[in-house]
């Protein structure tokens, strides 16, 4: 396991409290020597998006000093700006959220000290996906090339079993695809990494293109 991934977990435990708290914060604050900045994104699937359109500029963002670190839900920012921002390790922080979730992010930026935010997120490196980022790419891959992908990874068949379902039937495409891809654990992350390899580069969304250049 890299020194990111460590880092990654030890925040996590340090994050949610309790008896091993203490111990995290110094395991924690050690691997910090080597990190330059945090990238703080709500779920593994964010983390392995912006992870895979790394590796296809050439990039490894963990020998680079980068540490992309999954909230496990938005609800979560707070405690890990409490630990990763100016009340805890103060290292330059980035990260990606959804429109849905954007309220939290800027409640909690205000609170450590990073805001204020009327000026938006992206002036203090956080970038919002609308609707998310499972959205993002279905719409710059496109509904058709989308479905190339999940043929390529042997799940035709569950897809067209899914479209097939009374709830889904006279929804878009593009809501079932992005739906479709939720159904499942893991779902989210597989097809993170497969859309992204897929990506034309000239089509990246903006938040993930963003965020990148700015890591």
């Amino acid at each position: 396991m890299d020194e990111s991934r460590r880092l990654s977990l030890v925040l996590a435990a340090w994050a949610a409290g309790g008896a091993g708290a203490g111990a995290a914060a110094a395991v924690a604050r050690e691997l910090a020597g080597g990190v330059r900045r945090i990238v703080l994104v709500e779920g593994s699937s964010d983390q392995v998006a912006l992870e895979a359109l790394a590796t296809r500029h050439g990039r490894d963002l963990g020998a680079e000093g980068v540490a992309v670190v999954p909230l496990g839900g938005a609800t979560n920012i707070g405690r890990f700006l409490d630990v990763c921002g100016p009340p805890g390790l103060g290292l330059p922080l980035a990260g990606l959220c959804d429109i849905g979730e954007e309220r939290f992010f800027r409640r909690h930026l205000e609170r450590v000290g990073l805001g204020p935010t009327e000026a938006g997120l992206e002036t203090l490196g956080f970038h919002v996906c609308v609707a998310d980022l499972e959205d993002e790419l279905i719409r710059a891959v496109g509904a058709e090339g989308v479905q190339q992908v999940i043929e390529a990874q042997g799940e035709t068949r569950p897809f067209q079993t899914f479209r097939g379902q009374p709830a889904q039937r006279e929804r878009p495409v593009e809501h079932q695809l992005r739906r479709f891809m939720g159904t499942h654990s893991g779902r989210k992350a597989l097809y993170a990494q497969a859309l992204v390899a897929y990506l034309d580069l000239d089509r990246v969304p903006r938040p993930l293109e963003r965020l990148l250049a700015l890591v």
